[in-house]
Formats: structure tokens, sequence, C-alpha cells
């Protein structure tokens, strides 16, 4: 099995006038695939970090019953699902080849990012779901492993700009650079067309009173029903996001 070593280069850099937003924002024209896990909570120091990904250069991914491998070295590996096949531990043996220094940090500086969806429960457990057609074509499961990681330590206004590199690479002073510019792109944003939803109004109050029933009978503790809505555009998806968390009462976001 393949094993890959990685150099850790950081700076630490105040974050008072930088926000999540703004560094996803600088970053994502020069390093495409970037990601943004965002926290809000800022009254602990243990649970008040964001993180800004950039550079993906090794994944893995799970879709349509086959696990995708990516490595450092472009090389390539891919396993068909079966019954007998332990997605868990496929998962954490990708995360085994890679290692890095001992950095002590007690925060995230390196290692896997990325989302496991609901369906890919049946990986997990055994249970009757049947994975339903996705037209949007995500994959169950996707994970990287990111060259560069900023976490930020909202309680102390401080951030950590890390390059994790299976060579002499250290990007560090370059990330930096462009968190210091005053400037990002910006893109228009505009709706084309009504909204769409999955459901009709009566057909999610239905569903809630149902839900409801359940809990009374004791069949389930918690259920959280779900509606989709579809709006058509042209311009930049991240308004969305920004629009979104304007108005979103969780603790923590994300932003693939």
């Amino acid at each position: 099995m393949k094993q890959f070593l990685f150099k850790t280069n950081y700076k630490q850099i105040l974050s008072d006038t930088i926000t999540p937003v703004s560094i996803y924002l600088k970053l994502r024209d020069k390093f495409p695939n970037s990601l943004l896990l965002e926290s809000s909570d800022y009254q602990a120091n243990n649970n008040s970090f964001s993180y800004i990904c950039c550079n993906p250069i090794a994944t893995i991914q799970v879709a349509n019953e086959q696990i995708i491998k990516q490595y450092p070295d472009q090389s390539s590996q891919i396993t068909l699902i079966n019954s007998q096949t332990n997605v868990a531990q496929e998962i954490e043996l990708f995360a085994s080849q890679f290692k890095s220094d001992d950095n002590n940090f007690k925060f995230i500086s390196n290692g896997l990012f990325g989302y496991i969806n609901y369906d890919a429960v049946r990986y997990f457990e055994k249970t009757t779901i049947t994975p339903k057609s996705d037209s949007y074509g995500l994959p169950d499961i996707h994970y990287a492993i990111y060259q560069n990681i900023i976490a930020i330590n909202h309680f102390n206004n401080e951030a950590y700009v890390f390059c994790n590199a299976i060579d002499t690479t250290n990007n560090v002073d370059e990330i930096i650079q462009l968190l210091q510019t005053k400037n990002f792109s910006s893109y228009q944003f505009k709706k084309n067309g009504p909204k769409t939803s999955n459901c009709t109004d009566d057909e999610f109050i239905k569903n809630v009173t149902l839900g409801k029933d359940h809990c009374k009978r004791g069949n389930v503790f918690q259920i959280v029903f779900s509606r989709r809505f579809s709006q058509k555009f042209t311009g930049d998806e991240f308004n969305v996001y920004r629009a979104l968390r304007s108005i979103n009462p969780s603790p923590y976001l994300f932003y693939f």
C-alpha cells in the first residue's frame, strides 16, 4: 500500500480584518475546488474555528456503487462495491496512507475534508433504504486531502495558513499575499423564471402531520422533513450561500 509523507509549513497571522467569506472569494478563482467550512459560534475557544481549504491533491469518493481513489502521484484506483465491501474501512485505509509532521495543534491542520450524504447510510448500517435517482449527480461520499488549509480562530482573531506538501513546495507566503489583497472578483446574479418545489404546501403539511403521529406512537423521537426548492439563475451561485447564511440560524455552515 502506497504511503505519502507530508512536510508541513505554516505561518500565523492576525485575522481581525478578514472573514471566511472574503478569504474564500480571494482564493476560489486561483484555486478551483476550494471549500469553506464556516463557524458562527464564537462563544468558546474550542468551537470557534472556520476552515478554508484549497489545492486538493488526493481524493476518495463513492459514486455509482464504486469507490474511486486518486493519489498525489496521479495514480488512481477504482473498486466496485458489493455485499462484502466495507466502505468505512476503505475510507480509513485511504486516510492511513497519508502521514504528516506532528505539529501538536489542538485544531485541524491536515487530513480529510468532505461530506457523507444521507443515502450513504446504507454503506454503514443494515437498512432497507434504496437510493433515489439524483439528477444533480453528486457522489454519496466525497473527501479530499488539501495542500493548503486556512484555520481561523474567531475567538482569538488569529489565522493559521498551512501548506502540506509531499515535496519541497511551500506556498504559504503566496496564500498570505492573496489574503492581504483588498479586492476580489465579483460576479452578477440574476434569477430566471419562477421557483419550483418537489412538493406542494398541502403535501408538505400532510407529511408533517404524519410525522407528528409517528412521534406520538413512539416510532421515532425526532423527525425532520426537508423540502427542496429550485430556482434557475445565471451568475455566481456563491451569492446564494451568502444570502442563506444571513438568515440561517445554524452555527455551522459549508460551501463546496
